[in-house]
């Protein structure tokens, strides 16, 4: 299968983060499998957040997460309009999630992902068709359910 993995905010910091060590390792991996597979999918909002804390944490970093971040448009990432906040609404009530949580599932639907890439929920959840894959269990592109 070639089902598309969204991908969240806190697996781009880890793979940028020297300091994270195995997680830096395991994110790295795991990114440059979505990269040679075409499967990698983000949103606008995933790629603000990702700016936004590089350059609090890293202020000398801003130009080259720039450059990661045009590379990432490539990924035609999904932008946050009426319908993704819509949806969004609707899994924050069922779901009980914080709203910023639900837009990254609502994007990650928007997006047509099977696959919710991320450490922020539990293993193995299913939220409304988008399975959470916890990126530091298992290997990089294995998928559960493929």
């Amino acid at each position: 299968m070639t089902a598309p993995v969204f991908v969240d905010t806190n697996v781009f910091l880890y793979a940028f983060d020297a300091a994270a060590g195995s997680k830096q390792q395991a994110a790295i991996l795991w990114l440059a499998h979505l990269w040679q597979s075409g499967r990698g999918r983000v949103s606008y909002q995933v790629l603000q957040e990702y700016y936004a804390n590089v350059s609090q944490k890293w202020p000398a970093a801003r130009t080259p997460v720039r450059e990661k971040i045009r590379e990432l448009l490539a990924w035609q990432p999904v932008a946050i309009d009426g319908a993704v906040i819509e949806l969004a609404w609707k899994t924050q009530d069922r779901f009980r999630l914080s709203f910023w949580d639900s837009l990254i599932v609502a994007a990650a639907k928007a997006a047509s992902c099977r696959y919710l890439l991320t450490e922020d929920f539990q293993p193995g959840q299913d939220l409304e068709g988008v399975l959470v894959v916890h990126p530091f269990h298992g290997r990089p592109g294995v998928l559960p359910r493929e």
